[in-house]
């Protein structure tokens, strides 16, 4: 009896608690729907309850779902441009967007109970970002961001103190010599210590991805903390676990359902190692800025830490220990993992394309020779190694998805009426493969960047940094090491797949994440 009457109650309960949930959903509803009244969105996928448009996207590879995706293989025969370069079939290649095919180059798509535009397209995404910028040039908030940052630092950063910060960093930069000779020497320097370790395979087969990370992390160590770390050394290889598996994290869908209902973030694993890894980075950074403190001279400034601490003496309104650690923690993120990544794209693309390889090295040859190091300022006098390189980041596609904008206030854009705070996103992946802007989008072709006399033209269409108030603030240093590592690399080996390996069964599909890298490979380096 007793027992009867205790599942009764427990049923009660149940029942009761999920009417009441019933009820909230209806409630949220009825509020947006009134919310919304006065606003006109795009059309976009129709959403189902609480999940939004969830059913349709692919969490693991999100850029699946908001581009039409489909696998293109093209035989040399049937190549309309004889310059171009087949498709490796094995490669899903990004298209015209399913969604925008059907609903334009604007569309409303629905994470859980929030409108999200999105924006595909040159034309649509230079409109928001370039044109418009202030409109669309706001930081996209996140729960899982916001809990991070607290508006702090320079990625997520948020109203004056972004402003100040995004200032502070780029002078600062090239008051340490972004763009300038002193720091083309480092760069060199660390080149050639990690092309060491390349020899030292002896033109085995090996895995060049730890080694491309420890050395372009140096640049920015150096830069941030004056010093180098040792490839060997045991910070070096905790701080790049830790952001290997929170740039893993960052495109996981434990972090999309996060932020979406964050009352379930108990019940989410990923998220507990994910904050512990940004503990890690924090603390890391926090010992040198207390390290630094006590030893600034404002006559020999060795370090972005040291001048943040010297303005910190002379202006502490934003400049505090909390943004020094965001900032630091943002410029050795983004200074490691894009230009590690579009690294590793080109020298996949190199094996895969032994022709274009061959054509690189020989302008290498004629422009520099095999004696004389690369400087930054031949690469004016190589249009094909600079278009070479300009379509690696291109076809490569690192940061597919952008980072999250949203509209600083109520606008109206392309007819619609959109409100202040909603969330952008701005697809990179469909203005680096629009075909109104790039003769063959989807194919890896130098040619993109080329006029029919071969020199070099840059495209406007050409946005692997983003654009507008938001885009990447080091995108002077990323070209200058992009550069030189690519030709210090390309001057002295020739490389290829390992034994027993084809060129056309290298795999080019892109590995899940917030940045978007090759699958893991091994090649072999021969001294060229």
């Amino acid at each position: 009896m007793l027992s009867s009457f205790s599942e009764l109650l427990g049923d009660t309960i149940t029942s009761y608690l999920l009417c009441f949930l019933v009820f909230v959903i209806f409630c949220c509803f009825l509020l947006t729907s009134s919310k919304d009244s006065k606003y006109s969105f795009p059309p976009g996928p129709r959403p189902l309850p609480l999940i939004g448009n969830l059913n349709i996207l692919d969490m693991k590879l999100p850029k699946k779902t908001l581009i039409q995706v489909s696998c293109m293989c093209y035989e040399p025969s049937k190549r309309k441009n004889p310059r171009a370069v087949e498709m490796n079939s094995s490669f899903v290649t990004i298209v015209l967007k399913e969604l925008s095919e059907k609903y334009g180059n604007m569309y409303t798509f629905h994470m859980g109970p929030e409108k999200y535009l999105i924006l595909c397209g040159y034309k649509a995404v230079k409109e928001a970002l370039v044109k418009r910028a202030d409109e669309f040039g706001e930081r996209g908030e996140t729960v899982w961001h916001n809990e991070v940052t607290r508006g702090n630092g320079i990625l997520f950063g948020k109203g004056e103190s972004w402003k100040a910060m995004r200032r502070f960093t780029i002078s600062t930069l090239k008051n340490f010599g972004m763009g300038r000779v002193s720091l083309e020497e480092k760069i060199v320097e660390e080149c050639r210590k990690m092309m060491e370790v390349f020899e030292s395979y002896k033109g085995q087969a090996f895995s060049p991805d730890s080694i491309l990370k420890f050395s372009t992390s140096n640049i920015i160590s150096v830069i941030v903390l004056g010093r180098q770390f040792d490839y060997k050394d045991s910070d070096l290889h905790r701080l790049q676990k830790h952001l290997d598996e929170y740039r893993r994290f960052l495109g996981s869908p434990q972090l999309q359902l996060y932020n979406m209902f964050p009352f379930l973030g108990f019940l989410l694993s990923d998220l507990k190692r994910a904050a512990e890894n940004v503990n890690d980075f924090r603390k890391y950074f926090n010992i040198a800025y207390y390290d630094h403190k006590d030893k600034v001279d404002k006559n020999d400034l060795r370090s972005f830490t040291d001048a943040f601490l010297l303005k910190q003496q002379m202006e502490d309104t934003y400049f505090n220990e909390r943004n020094f650690e965001v900032v630091a923690v943002n410029l050795y993120a983004a200074g490691i993992e894009t230009i590690a990544i579009t690294l590793a794209w080109g020298l996949l693309l190199m094996m895969r394309y032994p022709d274009i390889q061959a054509k690189v090295q020989q302008e290498i040859e004629n422009v520099i020779g095999n004696e004389r190091c690369p400087q930054y300022e031949d690469k004016k006098n190589m249009p094909y190694t600079n278009a070479v390189l300009h379509e690696i980041q291109r076809f490569g596609d690192v940061v597919p998805l952008n980072l999250l904008h949203q509209t600083s206030w109520d606008t109206t854009f392309q007819g619609y009426k959109i409100p202040k705070g909603t969330k952008v996103i701005p697809l990179l992946s469909s203005v680096l493969f629009d075909k109104t802007q790039w003769a063959t989008p989807f194919e890896f072709n130098p040619a993109h960047f080329l006029e029919a006399d071969g020199k070099f033209v840059k495209k406007d269409a050409f946005m692997p940094f983003s654009a507008g108030r938001r885009a990447c603030l080091g995108e002077t240093l990323a070209m200058m090491e992009l550069y030189l590592y690519f030709t210090l690399l390309m001057q002295k080996f020739k490389f290829h797949p390992p034994p027993g390996v084809a060129v056309d069964q290298l795999d080019l599909s892109p590995s899940p994440g917030l940045t978007s890298g090759p699958q893991p490979f091994q090649l072999c380096a021969e001294i060229h």
